[in-house]
């Protein structure tokens, strides 16, 4: 399985492959300061995301938790930061299976599954998700971009690909 990183440039269409590992973003360990800072941006005051005695006594849950929002943000950054700024998200989709804790490192992460070409651009499948620090998924999801095919047109944005998303 062949790996990209933060630095290196986007390879065109043609050179892309299935199972390529896009560079991922962590971000950790989570503060209280982080969760809060979070939910005061979106203005997501449940007590959950900042305090612990309400989070574990009343709502009986393992600790402060992670906004889904901000794994959302974060996968969704991973994704779209590699496609840009040739390229462009056309959409993504994820499922909430396990919490993110205070005190998690967190992976973002994207891997290729399939590539095609479409009315003159290059779709880009993705697998994406977000791991912990024991390597436990706990968002996966997928994603679907467009880029230019090499010597192609520039990718108009907004870009309707969604008659063909995959379901």
């Amino acid at each position: 399985m062949k790996s990209t990183t933060q630095d290196s440039p986007r390879p065109t269409f043609e050179e892309l492959e299935v199972g390529l590992v896009l560079p991922g973003l962590r971000r950790g360990p989570l503060t209280t300061a982080h969760l809060m800072r979070w939910s005061a941006a979106i203005e997501n005051w449940h007590r959950i995301h900042y305090d612990h005695p309400y989070s574990t006594e009343v709502e009986h849950l393992p600790g402060l938790l992670v906004s889904g929002n901000w794994k959302q943000q974060l996968i969704t950054e991973t994704v779209a930061g590699w496609l840009q700024p040739e390229g462009w998200l056309a959409g993504i989709s994820f499922e909430f299976r396990k919490m993110n804790r205070q005190g998690d490192l967190v992976t973002a992460w994207a891997e290729i599954t399939a590539l095609r070409e479409w009315q003159g651009f290059g779709v880009v499948e993705l697998a994406v998700g977000m791991l912990d620090q024991d390597g436990q998924e706990s968002t996966p999801g997928k994603a679907v971009g467009v880029v230019p095919l090499a010597g192609g047109s520039e990718v108009p944005y907004p870009f309707d690909l969604s008659p063909e998303l995959p379901a």
